[in-house]
């Protein structure tokens, strides 16, 4: 019998490395962040072993760093993620996503009726009012808004 070979994933020399993904969000997390893309290789893991979770997804990208806005939509799908920063293959930061308490001009209300849908200049709003499964309340018209109407937007 084969002995089977141990395939490595390349490591990044300077990127972002998302972990902690929940299991099956990587292509979600992949379409808030626009990739693939020419710019940038990715990576993906899907549905690995965790201890912690059961089973997760990992996004490897070289050549990019994520911008805070992109973080907080990611933090919306994967509120246990983690970023990790690579810069000449070295771990340079460490850190979790943060889901804010309030979510801004980030996602629209689903109801037609909201104020925010309306030819008024007012930036949406959000409230946080779960957090394993993420849902929201609009802070005009008090709709909630569970996981799948938030990704749909995302």
């Amino acid at each position: 019998m084969k002995t089977p070979r141990e395939l490595k994933v390349k490591p990044i020399r300077n990127g972002t490395v998302i972990d902690h993904i929940r299991a099956n969000k990587a292509l979600s997390v992949l379409k808030i962040l626009g990739l693939p893309s020419k710019e940038s290789a990715v990576t993906i893991a899907m549905n690995v072993k965790s201890s912690q979770m059961g089973s997760k997804d990992i996004v490897k990208i070289e050549g990019r760093e994520l911008a805070p806005k992109e973080v907080d939509k990611i933090a919306l799908i994967a509120p246990k993620a983690t970023i990790n920063i690579i810069r000449d293959y070295e771990l340079v930061e460490k850190g979790k996503v943060n889901l804010l308490d309030e979510i801004n001009n980030i996602l629209k209300c689903q109801n037609p009726n909201c104020i925010t849908n309306t030819e008024e200049p007012v930036i949406t709003r959000f409230y946080i009012i779960g957090k394993g499964p993420v849902s929201l309340r609009c802070y005009y018209c008090e709709r909630i808004m569970g996981e799948n109407e938030i990704e749909s937007q995302l």
